[in-house]
Formats: structure tokens, sequence, C-alpha cells
């Protein structure tokens, strides 16, 4: 099976999944937010242990362990937003489906993402574990993420996303898991060291600001870098990798 036909064959099964059994593919949906909370869990615990020693260490522990969220949704099969805007494409770029047709995949998948992801940071943050210096980590990166300038918050969603659904697309194509564990990773570590957003990690890390740190979060920041990087994101995988991929695989006519 071609590139094309693995991805337009994806495209549709996920389109009449969500069709015929709409469900079934929230539920796919909120698993990945659960798998994508568990590399959440892993990666701001390893950044709390480090950072008082080493912050560089810290910050590299912490994009190296939550590529882990990507290869578990990839090897067990669910439903990523993020990545769905790159698969979803291939049938509208082909012309089976019209755009209007996956938005409402899109949101669902959305809606679903952040139901588990939400959930397992609460559960997380609730849990109490390194409460105080968890709380301190947390206060910090929020303020950073709410400190933002709106272009490059955008270009910096575009360009996790490119980064994501390459490391999906590698995860595809490769049939060796360990080949695709090793490689997933490091391409996911790609996007989390430079601090390029992820919309829906960032639905977990605000998740946990809000669980730990309460009204001191701007409601209003939160949701505008939301936007801009949901958008960043669906440009990033829509667009900026999946026309180019379908214009290099589509059969010729």
């Amino acid at each position: 099976m071609t590139d094309f036909q693995k991805l337009h064959t994806a495209a549709i099964g996920k389109y009449e999944m969500c069709k015929n059994d709409p469900f079934r593919f929230f539920m796919r949906s909120i698993v990945a937010g659960l798998y994508l909370g568990l590399a959440t869990i892993l990666s701001y615990t390893l950044a709390v242990l480090l950072i008082e020693h080493h912050v560089i260490a810290a910050k590299i522990a912490f994009a190296g362990a939550f590529g882990i969220g990507l290869v578990i949704i990839v090897l067990l099969g669910s439903e990523l937003f993020t990545g769905n805007c790159f698969t979803s494409m291939f049938s509208v770029y082909h012309g089976d489906l019209k755009f209007v047709d996956i938005i409402p995949m899109w949101i669902i998948c959305y809606v679903g993402n952040f139901v588990g992801i939400a959930l397992v940071c609460f559960l997380f943050i609730k849990s109490g574990v390194n409460h105080d210096a968890m709380n301190q980590y947390l206060a910090n990166v929020v303020s950073g993420k709410l400190n933002f300038d709106w272009l490059q918050l955008l270009i910096k969603g575009i360009l996790c996303n490119f980064i994501v659904c390459a490391a999906a697309f590698v995860g595809m194509k490769l049939k060796e898991e360990i080949a695709k564990t090793i490689i997933m990773m490091i391409i996911v570590m790609t996007f989390v060291l430079p601090g390029f957003e992820h919309s829906i990690a960032n639905m977990g890390t605000f998740s946990m600001a809000f669980t730990a740190l309460g009204t001191s979060i701007s409601w209003a920041g939160v949701w505008l870098h939301m936007v801009l990087s949901t958008l960043g994101n669906i440009i990033g995988g829509s667009i900026m990798l999946a026309l180019p991929i379908y214009l290099m695989n589509r059969p010729e006519k």
C-alpha cells in the first residue's frame, strides 16, 4: 500500500467512524487525552525533581519524556486532534470530502482529548505529589506561556504540529515497534525542547494550573492562548505538512 493509500484510507476510516459511531470516536479521543496525560505526569515530575539541581537537565528530561504520549497513542490506537488535522485532510485534498464535513470530527476529537487529559492532570495535582515544588514550577510555566506575542504563539503552534504530524507519519510508515518508539520520541523532543505550543498538551498544563493555583490564573489569557495555539496546530498539520505530502504522493490522473 502506498503512502497516499495509507493516509487516504485512514482519513476516510476516521470520518466514517465519527459519522456512524460518534460515541466510539469520542471515547477514542478521550483515551488519547488520557495517554497524553500520562506523558504529562512523567515530564512534569522529572522536571520538578531535576530543576533545583540543573535547569538545562530538567528541560531536556521534560522534552525527552513527553514523546511517550504519542508513542502510546500510535501503538495502542486512539484519536489525537493534532494528528487528525494532518490525516483527515487527505480526503479533502483528494475531493472525497469537503472541509466542512471533517469539522464535526475535529470538534468531537478536541473535546474528547480535553476530557481525557484534564481528568488525568486534575487527579495528578489532587494526589499531592511534590505539592509545593510542583505548584511553583507550574506557576513559572504558566506565567511564561501567558506572556506571549500573538504572532510568535501562532508560529509556535504551526511548527509544533508540523513536527508532531511528521512524527505520527513516521510511526505510520515504520513497522518495527522499537524503531517507531525511538524515532517518534526524538521527533517529539524537537517541538518540546524549543517550547513550541501543542494545544492538547496545553490543556493538561492549564488544567493542572487551575487545579493547583486557582483564580490566580488569567482565564482570558488562557482562552486566547488556546485559540491561537489551536489555530497554529491546524495550519501546521493540515497545510504545512499535509498539503505537500499529498501533492508528492497523490496518484496520477
